[in-house]
């Protein structure tokens, strides 16, 4: 079964796993784990930034970001296919009582002057307050899109005009950094805090950092203590971090290229009515309503040894990831030749 439906179905690698096994550990509620603090500095160190906090989830990374830039009222700037908004259980809502300013875009993208458009009067008492702009980047539902760097510098430039904070949603940053030869460093300057997660395209079984300043770190780690996030003997995990980071960046291009290569060969086949733009390691495209209802071709896909899910909209999404082989591909490539509806 080739398994399409995310790039968080992975499994560690043996390396992966020795690791693990060999981490030094301590209760990283004490902040004693020495394998959590090393994991920590590097990817803070990695973009420049002053601290990093160890979480479950991207999921909880985001929304900590969210609690600490906020109050009970504000508002939330983000694009309508946002995962803050749409994937994360109304946690905007339910975490931080704020109310969220959807803004249009391209696959998930908006400008700077969105932004300025949608920023509320604060001395209008009828309007909440905007306090808060989220990007992500890659834009999952925007089939792994990546940001133009001089859009989201503009946009760095409305925010600290209007007072507002900046965070990036970057679950998938690592691969728009090696899609588009940018450096980490570099969002480092120009993002308040920044989630990044470990347990996507880098292959590691669970956990996703937050970077920032050291006092909004130490107010994230308070967050994270109220969600009930504070872990004990969790070095275990971070290792695998660790190791993720060290190890699985650079091959990101393999499954760029194979998205790249996937989605040619989509174009030739007579079920596929239109792709997204790919650009990393996601393919989203439209099948023909009038051939086959998308339930159906999931089930067909199945029967066939493949595993994808649906984004709605007759949309299916295929994610390239690390546990593929060459000859997985080859196979699924094949496959996808040989249907024909």
């Amino acid at each position: 079964m080739i398994d399409l439906r995310s790039d968080t179905v992975t499994k560690p690698s043996s390396a992966m796993l020795n690791a693990m096994m060999e981490a030094k550990v301590g209760d990283d509620v004490f902040g004693e784990d020495p394998t959590v603090n090393e994991l920590q500095s590097f990817a803070a160190d990695m973009f420049g930034m002053e601290a990093a906090l160890f979480c479950a989830s991207g999921t909880m990374t985001n929304q900590i970001a969210i609690k600490l830039h906020t109050q009970p009222g504000d508002e939330v700037i983000c694009n309508k296919l946002s995962h803050v908004y749409l994937y994360e259980g109304g946690g905007i809502g339910f975490n931080s009582g704020c109310s969220t300013r959807l803004l249009e875009g391209n696959y998930g993208r908006f400008t700077a002057e969105q932004v300025q458009e949608n920023i509320n009067d604060k001395n209008n008492i009828h309007f909440p307050i905007s306090k808060l702009v989220c990007i992500e980047n890659t834009v999952n539902k925007g089939g792994g899109v990546c940001w133009d760097i001089d859009e989201i510098i503009k946009i760095k430039a409305v925010c600290q005009n209007n007072e507002m904070a900046l965070h990036l949603d970057g679950a998938r940053l690592f691969n728009a950094l090696v899609a588009k030869n940018q450096s980490a460093l570099k969002y480092g300057q120009l993002f308040d805090t920044i989630s990044i997660c470990l347990s996507k395209g880098l292959g590691a079984p669970v956990g996703s950092l937050l970077l920032g300043s050291r006092k909004n770190i130490a107010k994230a780690t308070r967050i994270r203590k109220v969600m009930g996030g504070g872990m004990r003997q969790v070095g275990f995990l971070a290792a695998a971090g660790l190791y993720a980071l060290q190890n699985n960046f650079d091959r990101l291009t393999i499954d760029h290229e194979r998205a790249k290569i996937l989605a040619s060969v989509l174009q030739s086949c007579n079920f596929v009515e239109s792709i997204y733009p790919v650009e990393t390691n996601i393919v989203i495209f439209k099948i023909n309503p009038n051939q086959v209802s998308t339930n159906h071709f999931i089930d067909f896909l199945k029967n066939n040894d493949i595993n994808a899910v649906s984004m709605g909209n007759n949309l299916i999404r295929f994610v390239l990831h690390l546990d593929i082989t060459e000859n997985d591909f080859d196979f699924l490539l094949n496959k996808l030749k040989q249907i024909n509806l």
